[in-house]
Formats: structure tokens, C-alpha cells, sequence
């Protein structure tokens, strides 16, 4: 192209938006079911890349910070912006972005996922007590069985990928780091993140900010108050406290994979490998049927700095691992291994624990072992048992690795424990939540985290509606019941709470059903609860599919105006569903769409001249929230037809009708 062609000195975004249009491209990428009022509703590629392209504008200013002279800077704005693309981050941007709010999503790695990632490859757990978590990590979860079965975990970054950038309200901001804020007195009022593979300085203004990073970086440049390690029992009075030297904390673990062959593997370990015996393993299985995945007692760090001595922790959690590896290969003890090899070996330690905020919430041990009971403001639940490691890890040769203590059943997490009570804007969710050591020890596995992440991004989003703090959000008891409200709505579950939506249509319906299993009733999925507990039918409608295709119908004694019906789905509530490559737990799991879930179905609206319309339906389900939305329609009665299920009897938790 000669130099005195004007189209030379064409911006990039003009060349591409060209280029696009020359080859006709498109990329189209399938709205959520969560969210679609139909199977096919679109979103399109046009509405996804400009919140890419404003990423590297041209016009980003080289060198606008004098320290940084090869750095671009790029002023961006939001209502809130979390720091942390781990399953707490990923749930807290989405669950704000969904109800109306500007989000910004920064993540230090390429992929987000955090530990859950297939960077370190942990997968999440949760309440083992006889039903899952529910909300966003339930949707992550049920997408994840249906599309990837044979559990790849490049997949479940992609899904989580997916979830986040087709979301119009969220800028995601990748390989970025928070390094800075700004203050307006005790507020928080921008933060600094960098991408030194863009070469981009992000100076990002917003009203809210949440902290999302575990190792609670956002909240100390701002300046929020922190504990760090273990208390005494002397501190807050809990028994399980002394289980170690005060100010110790959990360590970081390395996992690996290996896969069986059908031909024999030698292994030679490096010369810096850890020479290992049998004394070392006390308590500590190598066991065959364990090979597949790596072990999480491969862990080390809890008398150094988690953070600050990571890179030590790295050299010595690898040097662990191989030696594991060595022993169960070389030591001679299983003629098994023979044809085992190692498939991938983490290079990033995944961490339990560093900084805790203070909220105006403490969580204690009396709390999780009293199921919450003390707390006015829940606003979802934990249940993984108080699971303290030693502080030596792997070097605590003649103790066993974690001590396990089981409570009476799942509890309830406040809010009051999801916001800085010095940094009035700030909020935090995942592991760095306000909690006790000992509490922490149960509230930072993965799914609580989402959980948590779930509940604070829909908190923030009430705030910004209502122009308060979360401090005030929570005092007051309208608005904090707005927020426990929502999260039902969206799937969360909150112990001893129920619908009392007054928006809720459904409430004021009479229902019935064509057939119904026994033990169950259609009046069922009105209770107000959408989930049961173990061995129990209490809370939802349940019917053959074999030779029938039942119905549930929802009347009106005066016809109504509708446009929303919401249906929560049985999806097997009480099996374990995650992702994972332990053969244990895929044991446990189920690929592919949960059998009690409804999988085709189309709902037919009742007008108030006896004629019927069909308002939607649904092809191949598998997720337990539907929202199947309608251009408003005057009904006196609305009818859910069942026409195929995923197994032979399918469950309707709940359902809801708005206006």
C-alpha cells in the first residue's frame, strides 16, 4: 500500500471492523438458559467486542504516569469493581451484572477459576450433608455435567469464560493486577490494576469496590483492618482453637495428575526431588486408586508467609510432589505403577489461607457449630466441617493431616461478615471473608466461596439502587430482607428463609396437578422453599414421565397479567456434582443432564375466555433455573405440560409468576 493512500493510516478498530465486514464473520453465542425467554434468543458478537476493543482504546494516553513511561492509561468506570476472578469473583460479578449493575472484573491469570482453575485444579467443594449449594454454583455445576462429561479442565475455565463475558454488564480485564487505590477520606474512590502483556495501566473509578483476591490485596491498599493466622482459644473463646502455635496458618498445595497406559513408564526423579520413605507418609495414602489425581497433603507453608515466600513454597512443594511420585514408582511397594506416568504437575501452589477482614461480623466456631442461629442477616450457607491442617503440612511427620470436625449440620453466613468495617465501601467475598481461623477453616472451601460471592454481588447491587452503604443496607431490615429476597429468586439457598416475594403472583394461586408421585404434593412447590433435605419430598412436586406426560397448573380467582413464569427444576440435589479428575468423586457424580430434571416442556396460558396460548417451552433442558419470559398476557390460569424428562420421574421445586 503506497504511503500516500489515506486508508494507511486506518485505526486497527476500522481495519478489523473492514476485515469483519469483507468476510462476512459473525460469532454467535447462545444467550443462557438462566435468562433466555427462549431456546434461540441470540448475543450477537457486536454486543460483546466493544467492552473488549474499550480495553485498548487508540487513543490510551503513552506514558500518562511519569514512572511508567511505556504504559498506556485508560480511565474506566463502573458501579462496581471487584478485584479477583475466582469462583467468589466470578459469582459476585455475575450475580450484580444480572440485576442491572456496571461491573469490572479484574483477574491476575489468564483464566478464572482460582484455585478451581486448571492452573492449580482443586475442585469445589461444599455442604456434603444432603444437598447442594444452589444459585450460580449450581448453574456452573449443571453446565459443566452437560458439556463436559469427560472433565477437561480447560472446559471448565472456558464455561466459566463464557458465563462471564456474555454478560453485557461486565468488562473483564485479564492477566491485571491491582496494585493501587485511591482514597476520598475513608472511602475507596478508584483502583489501579496493570497488564504488563498489554502494556496498559487501568485507572478504574467506581462507587463500590469488592475484594475477591484471597490474599486480600484491594483491601490492604485500602487500608482495611485484617487478622492473619491463628488466635488463641484465649481470643474468642473456641475450643478448637489451640490446635496450633498462634499467628500459624494453613499452607499451599501442588496437585498433579497420572494417567494409566498400557505399556510400562520408567520415572527418574530430578536430582532436587525430596527423597521420600514410608515414615514420611504417615497418615498419608499412596494407594492405587488414588494416582489418578494428586494429593492435597502435599502441603507446605503454615510457619512461613504465604504470600511473600511463595516462590520458596513452589520450589519446595515441587520437589515434594516428585518425591511422592519417585516413591510410589520406585519404592518397589506397587508392582502397579508400573504403567502409570505423570500426566500434569500444577506449577502455581494453590493457597488456603492468608489475610481474614474485619467486618462488623466476626465469624466464630460457636457459629458453625450452632448453625448460624445468632445472625439476623443471613444471606446464604456453609456446611464443610471444621477442617484445620497443621501448620508444618507435609513436615508434620507424626501428625495426621488435617483434623476433621464435624458439626450439626450446615449454618448460615451474615452479611455483616461480607463488608470492611473501617473501609465503609468495601466489601469481600471468597476465603479473606470476617472470620475467626477456626470458622475460616469451614467457610474457605470453593463453593461456599460462590456462595458468598453471590450474596455480596447482589448486596452491592441493592446498595447502588438504594444509594447506601452495606453497612446500612444490612441495619436496615427492609433492605437487607431485599437482598435475602433476590437471592432467592436467583436459586440461592438461606436456612429458615422462604419466598416473600410480594411481586410473586404464583403466591396467590391455587394449585393443582394431573398426577403427582407418591409423597408429594403439587401444593408443594408453593411452600415458599425450594429445596429438601435428605430422603425427604417435602418441598417439591414430583411425576412419572413413563407412558404420561403430567401437568401442574397454577389458577387465579381473578385473572392476572403476566409475563414472567420462573420454574426451579429437581436436579438431584443430593449427589455430589462438581468438576473434578478424582475417580472418587466422579463416582458419586452424574455427567449429563440430572435425571429428575424436566427436559422438554412448554407452559400454556389460560385466558379468561376459556381459550389457551402457549407462552414458551423448552427443548433439552438440564439447568434448575428457567426464566420463560412473554409479552404480557391477561391468564386466569397458567399450566406447566411435562412432555419428556431426563429419566422416569422428573421434580418442580417452585414456581413463580410475575407481572
Amino acid at each position: 500500500m503506497p504511503p500516500s493512500d489515506p486508508t494507511a493510516f486506518a485505526t486497527r478498530r476500522q481495519f478489523l471492523t473492514t476485515a469483519a465486514g469483507l468476510t462476512g464473520y459473525t460469532l454467535m453465542v447462545k444467550a443462557p438458559q438462566t435468562l433466555s425467554g427462549a431456546s434461540d434468543r441470540f448475543v450477537a458478537r457486536g454486543q460483546i467486542s466493544p467492552r473488549i476493543d474499550q480495553l485498548a482504546p487508540d487513543d490510551a494516553q503513552l506514558g500518562a504516569v511519569a514512572a511508567e513511561p511505556h504504559m498506556h492509561q485508560v480511565n474506566l468506570a463502573c458501579d462496581l469493581f471487584i478485584a479477583g476472578g475466582g469462583l467468589a469473583g466470578v459469582s459476585a460479578a455475575i450475580s450484580a451484572a444480572r440485576l442491572g449493575s456496571k461491573v469490572i472484573l479484574a483477574q491476575d491469570r489468564s483464566r478464572l477459576g482460582g484455585n478451581a482453575s486448571s492452573e492449580i485444579k482443586m475442585h469445589p467443594l461444599g455442604y456434603q450433608g444432603g444437598f447442594r449449594e444452589c444459585g450460580l454454583i449450581e448453574e456452573f455445576c449443571l453446565e459443566n455435567a452437560w458439556h463436559n462429561g469427560h472433565y477437561a479442565w480447560e472446559l471448565w475455565d472456558l464455561m466459566l469464560y463464557d458465563k462471564v463475558i456474555r454478560e453485557p454488564n461486565i468488562r473483564l480485564i485479564l492477566d491485571a493486577s491491582l496494585y493501587r487505590v485511591e482514597k476520598d477520606g475513608d472511602r475507596i474512590s478508584r483502583a489501579w490494576v496493570r497488564c504488563d502483556k498489554t502494556e496498559h495501566l487501568y485507572r478504574i473509578e467506581s462507587r463500590l469496590f469488592m475484594d475477591c483476591t484471597g490474599d486480600g490485596r484491594l483491601g490492604l491498599e485500602a487500608g482495611a483492618e485484617f487478622r492473619l493466622g491463628r488466635e488463641s482459644s484465649e481470643v474468642f473463646g473456641e475450643p478448637l482453637a489451640d490446635y496450633d502455635e498462634p499467628g500459624t496458618t494453613q499452607g499451599s498445595s501442588i496437585l498433579f495428575t497420572a494417567r494409566e497406559l498400557d505399556h510400562p513408564v520408567a520415572y527418574e526423579p530430578p536430582s532436587w526431588a525430596r527423597s521420600i520413605t514410608e515414615e514420611d507418609l504417615y497418615a498419608r495414602p499412596t494407594t492405587p486408586d488414588t494416582w489418578n489425581y494428586g494429593y492435597w497433603w502435599i502441603e507446605l507453608g503454615g510457619v512461613y508467609d504465604t504470600i511473600r515466600d511463595n516462590e520458596r513454597l513452589r520450589f519446595e512443594l515441587l520437589a515434594v510432589v516428585l518425591g511422592v511420585w519417585d516413591f510410589i514408582k520406585n519404592s518397589g511397594k506397587y508392582a502397579e505403577a508400573d504403567n502409570w506416568a505423570l500426566e500434569t504437575v500444577g506449577m502455581i501452589p494453590g493457597k488456603r489461607e492468608s489475610r481474614r477482614f474485619v467486618g462488623d461480623t466476626m465469624m466464630l466456631q460457636q457459629d458453625v457449630q450452632n448453625n448460624g442461629t445468632r445472625f439476623e442477616d443471613p444471606i446464604g450457607f456453609g456446611g464443610w466441617k471444621l477442617d484445620d491442617h497443621p501448620a508444618l503440612g507435609f513436615d508434620a511427620k507424626d501428625r495426621r493431616p488435617f483434623l476433621p470436625s464435624p458439626h450439626k449440620g450446615p449454618y448460615n453466613i451474615p452479611l455483616g461478615s461480607l463488608y470492611s468495617r473501617n473501609v465503609p465501601n468495601l466489601l469481600m467475598a471468597g476465603r479473606n471473608i470476617s472470620a475467626s481461623h477456626v470458622a475460616f477453616t469451614s467457610t474457605r472451601v470453593m463453593k461456599t466461596c460462590s456462595v458468598i460471592g453471590q450474596a455480596a454481588g447482589t448486596a452491592a447491587h441493592v446498595c447502588l439502587q438504594h444509594d447506601l452503604t452495606p453497612r446500612q443496607v444490612r441495619n436496615d431490615p427492609n433492605r437487607r430482607k431485599e437482598v435475602q429476597q433476590q437471592l432467592l429468586r436467583d436459586g440461592a439457598i438461606i436456612l429458615k428463609q422462604k419466598n416473600e416475594d410480594p411481586a410473586d403472583l404464583a403466591r396467590q394461586a391455587n394449585v393443582s396437578a394431573s398426577t403427582s408421585a407418591t409423597g408429594t404434593s403439587p401444593a408443594n412447590v408453593l411452600s415458599g422453599q425450594a429445596y429438601d433435605e435428605k430422603g425427604k419430598t417435602n418441598h417439591r412436586w414430583m411425576a412419572s414421565t413413563e407412558g404420561d406426560q403430567p401437568s401442574l397448573r397454577l389458577a387465579w380467582g381473578q385473572p392476572v397479567e403476566l409475563r414472567e413464569v420462573q420454574l426451579t427444576h429437581d436436579t438431584g440435589l443430593d449427589r455430589q456434582l462438581t468438576m473434578t479428575v478424582s475417580k472418587r468423586i466422579q463416582s458419586r457424580s452424574l455427567a449429563g443432564p440430572q435425571p429428575e430434571t424436566a427436559r422438554d416442556y412448554r407452559i400454556i396460558g389460560e385466558r379468561p375466555d376459556g381459550s389457551e396460548v402457549t407462552l414458551d417451552s423448552a427443548a433439552y433442558n438440564y439447568q434448575r433455573i428457567r426464566r420463560h419470559r412473554f409479552s404480557p398476557t391477561k391468564l386466569r390460569a397458567v399450566r406447566i405440560e411435562i412432555l419428556a424428562g431426563n429419566g422416569p420421574t422428573v421434580g418442580i421445586y417452585e414456581v413463580r409468576a410475575y407481572g
